[in-house]
């Protein structure tokens, strides 16, 4: 058969320059969205600092609106004016590159720089790179990686499972491990393989049996490996000289200082969720400059940074409209907790506020990337406020939030000479309502850093 030419008809999503722009903008944490304003500014001679703009009464922006071109002109969004100082902070930043140790993402950044592959798996590895902690561990989910992913690109959550293979490959061995467990074995997986004790203390690794060996119960380990008593003591001595917190070698990286995003206050009885005026840029379209180039007419250059700087105001107008509508969402669920606190704790996802205010789920996701509410309670990231939902006896539901703070709880006002076991713990939370697996139970406490019931009555006799 030969070639034939056919015209074929389908729909596809397509991201206009605008809408990239304002998602952009909307996944930027406070101090991130303050540096692209103040690289605005000096790229775009339309726009201008709105130097008389209050600072500590400033409302935050409305709702975005349906407008002409030119209404988006009128939109000032004001914020506190920068610290002062700038001359001997950068004094202090010349005088001190040239010492700086590379941090653990440049180091890995630059491995990746010499390394073979396409563009699409680099792009995906440095997302990895970037979720990654400071000890170099991977605690993100693929599918919250995927969901910041525009949706034109195609990218699965499965697709970034290669990506992180790749970056566990890099030096140290060791980073991107989800768990303690991998960090370890992708450590021991590069000493030789006819080196002493590796391969018992790869059983030891990969049959969860650390727990065993932390709590020094040898006679159990030795019977969970089935080896004998040399070999257990030349893998333990193996174990001790891995690295558990790979990240730690290298340059910590600068230090971030977190800017709320919202402030929530009791007015009136009620929680009300107000944008942070310290976290809004001070910036307005220069109408001087526009009011000239509409008259006179100009290059089209300049009329398309007059209309970038245009798109720019209406995506700061839609970030902090967003932003608002989440936080208003998120505390009208949550009013227990700023009440009681973390007890009070209900189950909420990304996809019921997504539902509940009409925007796409992804959408939600970014709003709460490295987004923080200042509380009476405390500074908290938004995603402190979303917990899993757990059935309880009345057949209603509990947050895992709430079932971690009534552990916390029962742990802390336990008898120090019989302390309770994960057994007993779950017993006492069935007690309240609260049904919880054993191993549900070990898991908790495990992420709140609390030891078992053998060395908490270890410590004890000691």
């Amino acid at each position: 058969m030969g070639p034939a030419i056919a015209l074929r008809l389908r729909q596809h999503l397509t991201l206009t320059p605008q809408v990239q722009q304002a998602l952009r903008l909307l996944q930027m944490s406070a101090l991130e969205f303050a540096q692209e304003m103040d690289q605005a500014l000096s790229s775009n001679p339309f726009l201008e600092e709105n130097a008389d703009a209050p600072s500590g009464d400033a409302q935050p922006p409305t709702a975005p609106r349906e407008s002409s071109a030119s209404s988006i002109e009128e939109v000032v969004v004001p914020q506190e004016a920068p610290a002062s100082g700038g001359g001997e902070r950068d004094h202090e930043e010349w005088s001190g590159a040239s010492d700086a140790q590379p941090t653990l993402r440049e180091h890995l950044r630059e491995q990746l720089m010499i390394s073979p592959m396409g563009s699409r798996d680099r792009a995906l590895a440095h997302m990895v790179i970037d979720s990654l902690d400071d000890d170099g561990y991977f605690k993100l989910s693929f599918d919250e990686l995927a969901a910041l992913v525009p949706p034109e690109h195609d990218v699965r959550p499965e697709d970034f499972l290669a990506a992180l293979r790749l970056v566990q490959s890099l030096d140290p061995a060791g980073v991107a491990a989800r768990t303690l467990e991998e960090c370890l074995e992708l450590q021991l997986l590069t000493v030789a393989e006819d080196a002493p004790g590796r391969a018992c203390a790869l059983d030891i690794v990969r049959g969860r049996h650390l727990q065993l060996l932390g709590n020094r119960e040898w006679a159990r380990l030795q019977h969970a490996v089935a080896c004998d008593e040399s070999t257990l003591h030349t893998a333990r001595a193996l174990i001790r000289t891995l690295d558990p917190k790979p990240g730690h070698r290298f340059g910590a990286p600068e230090a971030r200082y977190v800017v709320p995003d919202v402030v929530v206050r009791k007015v009136r009885e009620r929680w009300v969720a107000s944008i942070n005026p310290a976290s809004l840029p001070r910036v307005r379209l220069n109408r001087a400059y526009a009011e000239a180039l509409q008259s006179r007419g100009s290059s089209q250059s300049l009329s398309r940074q007059l209309q970038e700087a245009r798109w720019l105001l209406r995506s700061i107008e839609q970030r902090f409209a967003t932003i608002q509508r989440v936080a208003d969402a998120i505390v009208a669920r949550q009013r227990g907790f700023f009440e009681y606190g973390e007890v009070a704790m209900k189950p909420l996802t990304l996809k019921l506020i997504a539902g509940e205010l009409g925007l796409h789920e992804s959408t939600v996701c970014r709003v709460t990337n490295s987004k923080y509410m200042a509380t009476p309670r405390g500074l908290f990231e938004f995603k402190h406020f979303f917990s899993r939902r757990l059935a309880t006896e009345s057949g209603g539901a509990a947050s895992a939030t709430a079932v971690r703070a009534v552990m916390k709880e029962l742990i802390a006002a336990e008898d120090p000479r019989a302390p309770l076991s994960d057994a007993e713990l779950a017993r006492l939370l069935a007690q309240q309502g609260l049904r919880v697996a054993r191993r549900t139970i070990t898991k908790y406490r495990a992420l709140m850093r609390l030891p078992s019931v053998d060395v908490r009555r270890a410590d004890m006799r000691r």
